[in-house]
């Protein structure tokens, strides 16, 4: 039964974008998404490699629904490319707001075991899955913290996503009451955290829209470290105000894209 789930999914993964076309048939449509949810339940989890980028060969846990882009290695291009041109062997990374860790698992094999991932993920469901990527992988330097990174040591209300509209609950968000899907969970400040002994040299920030909060509780480490900062912005204001006070730190801070800034220490 497991084998014929397994050959299931990596044919939806493999045929993604033509059921796609076809689900905006009348009527065809109906019946195959009919078909595709008795044949194939939304919470159907497969193991696949990577097939191209910096991620190509290494194992990772997806939907088959929403897997496809990881499968061929092309999400946020520019974001891994980043991670190429400045993580380097014995390097520490932190990834805020990890989700299932692609981005952790480039980081690791970037960094190789002299070096260091930290992986942060608040939903404690994604953080576990996160920890058998890494695992499948062999990444034994990378660790997975399922906390939420905030402004200070609390705790906080953190909205789960429906997985109908996210499967992997990616756009999972500290919220500001417990109403609808919310848990609560531990936080921390990067200055809380933050030890000489584990400092990052590379940060990457996806934090759907905490991220002024984030920086907010890492004045300490960004006054005294140089990290390269990588930071997803999700509304204008944390844009401008955080590229601002990038500049003020002496960085050297461009547009990867529309939404992520990197910031270079000078």
């Amino acid at each position: 039964m497991r084998e014929r789930g397994n050959r299931l999914a990596n044919l939806f993964l493999r045929y993604a974008s033509f059921f796609a076309e076809l689900r905006r048939v009348p009527v065809l449509g109906d019946f195959l998404s009919w078909t595709g949810r008795m044949l194939l339940p939304r919470d159907t989890l497969v193991w696949i490699q990577i097939q191209h980028g910096p991620a190509e060969g290494l194992w990772i846990r997806v939907n088959p629904r929403t897997g496809q882009n990881v499968q061929q290695g092309i999400g946020e291009p520019q974001v891994q490319q980043a991670l190429v041109n400045y993580l380097r062997p014995g390097m520490t990374f932190y990834d805020l707001g990890a989700n299932i860790g692609y981005f952790s698992l480039i980081a690791a094999r970037l960094v190789g075991p002299t070096g260091r991932v930290v992986s942060f993920e608040a939903d404690p469901e994604i953080a576990a899955r996160l920890r058998e990527n890494l695992a499948r992988n062999n990444f034994s330097h990378a660790r997975v913290e399922q906390k939420a990174v905030w402004s200070g040591v609390t705790t906080v209300s953190f909205a789960r996503v429906d997985p109908h509209t996210s499967p992997d609950r990616g756009l999972g968000h500290v919220c500001a009451d417990s109403s609808g899907d919310t848990i609560t969970v531990k936080a921390i400040s990067l200055d809380s955290y933050v030890t000489p002994q584990n400092s990052p040299d590379f940060l990457k920030c996806d934090v759907e829209g905490a991220e002024a909060e984030v920086f907010r509780g890492a004045e300490r480490l960004l006054a005294e470290r140089r990290t390269i900062l990588l930071v997803e912005m999700h509304n204008t204001n944390n844009h401008r105000t955080l590229a601002q006070k990038f500049v003020n730190l002496g960085c050297t801070v461009r547009n990867l894209d529309e939404n992520h800034v990197l910031a270079l220490p000078k």
